[in-house]
């Protein structure tokens, strides 16, 4: 049996609407998002897939070709990490989870084939064992509540230790660097989990979050945007690296040893700025259109960036969140979608002098001296 089975179970339930095997909703998605922040909801998370990695070698293994330092992660704590191509550029995206014999990473749906199969590749001689696992499904739940309660019950423990993920969104991680210059982040107040559970136990799994109260992927999508979160499958294209999302913050580990992309990170953190950045957007309800994701952000009728992510929130209304050029301003946009020109003020994340531009001398070129000057005397 497979995690759609997960879906399929809780498409059963009441007021349920799939989509292409995630459930988008239980009729309600305003009042899911309060029952997720409250800590009473759970929301089946049918656009994620588990990939274990075994063996006694895979700790530093993982530490060695990622951006995060995992070597000395203990059992039941988590932490994210990044793969970058050799020219920094995000390929793929994990959680990570480590329960004493294996580590957990749970990738969005799209790139978790892509990622086991770039990891198997990477083995060599480490004692380690790359294995996907469809067959398990995923919970995603605000910490603080009954939900919490019921999920350290309901998650498997295949070494003795619940399978709960805890996102390290929530503030800057060790070895990391946030970009957004800001008082109060809005991550403070993402408590998000992911509980892993066995999908041969569909039906009893679903029935127990029903008892809780359950919430779509509408409703997840819309806290996280208002977090700021970036996700794989919304935020990175062909071109992204770490900074523009500020994801160094959580993903990144500065200090850590050499690993296939390291040389870009530090350079555009030290030496310049990313040619890109995130911002989030409020946008005008009043057409009441939310702009699907790739639609056009203007300034003074120019596109400066393309639209991520996009949700109704419970509190703020529509948002979104944008990757724009670095020389986009700051002030208020214009976002254009299916015809319709929508007003959006923006939020600046990543701010367009994010990084340490270093004041580096310029030595004077050959073809610049004066003429009949020695040039040991320069």
């Amino acid at each position: 049996m497979s995690a759609a089975a997960l879906t399929t179970a809780f498409a059963g339930l009441a007021g349920a609407v799939e989509s292409g095997g995630v459930i988008m909703h239980f009729g309600d998605p305003m009042r899911e998002q309060r029952r997720l922040v409250s800590g009473s909801a759970v929301a089946p998370l049918g656009d994620r897939t588990v990939i274990e990695v075994a063996g006694e070698d895979r700790l530093s293994w993982l530490d060695s070709i990622t951006t995060q330092s995992v070597a000395r992660l203990a059992p039941g704590e988590s932490t994210e990490l990044l793969v970058l191509d050799p020219q920094g550029r995000v390929e793929h995206a994990a959680g990570v989870l480590e329960d004493g014999t294996s580590v957990w990473l749970i990738a969005d749906a799209a790139d978790a084939e892509p990622l086991a199969a770039w990891l198997g590749r990477m083995v060599f001689r480490s004692r380690v064992t790359v294995t996907l696992r469809p067959e398990l499904g995923l919970l995603g739940f605000f910490g603080g509540g009954d939900a919490e309660s019921a999920l350290r019950e309901i998650a498997l423990a295949p070494n003795g230790l619940s399978l709960l993920w805890s996102d390290p969104w929530t503030a800057v991680q060790a070895g990391g660097h946030q970009y957004a210059n800001v008082t109060s982040h809005p991550a403070a107040e993402y408590n998000w989990h992911v509980a892993i559970v066995d999908g041969d136990a569909a039906a009893s799994v679903a029935q127990r979050a029903a008892d809780i109260g359950v919430a779509g992927i509408l409703a997840a999508e819309a806290l996280r945007i208002a977090a700021w979160r970036p996700r794989w499958v919304s935020e990175v294209d062909e071109r992204s690296l770490p900074h523009e999302s500020d994801w160094i913050r959580s993903a990144v580990h500065m200090n850590k040893g050499c690993y296939r992309g390291q040389e870009t990170v530090a350079k555009v953190h030290n030496l310049g700025h990313p040619p890109r950045r995130l911002a989030a957007l409020q946008l005008d309800g009043s057409d009441d259109v939310l702009p699907e994701p790739g639609a056009s952000v203007l300034a003074d009728g120019k596109e400066v960036g393309q639209i991520t992510s996009a949700a109704r929130h419970y509190e703020d209304g529509p948002i979104a969140l944008a990757i724009l050029s670095r020389r986009a301003p700051a002030g208020d946009l214009v976002v254009h979608s299916d015809g319709t020109d929508i007003a959006a003020a923006q939020q600046v994340i990543v701010p367009a002098d994010a990084g340490a531009t270093a004041d580096v001398p310029r030595l004077t070129r050959l073809s610049r001296r004066p003429e009949g000057q020695d040039p040991r005397k320069a």
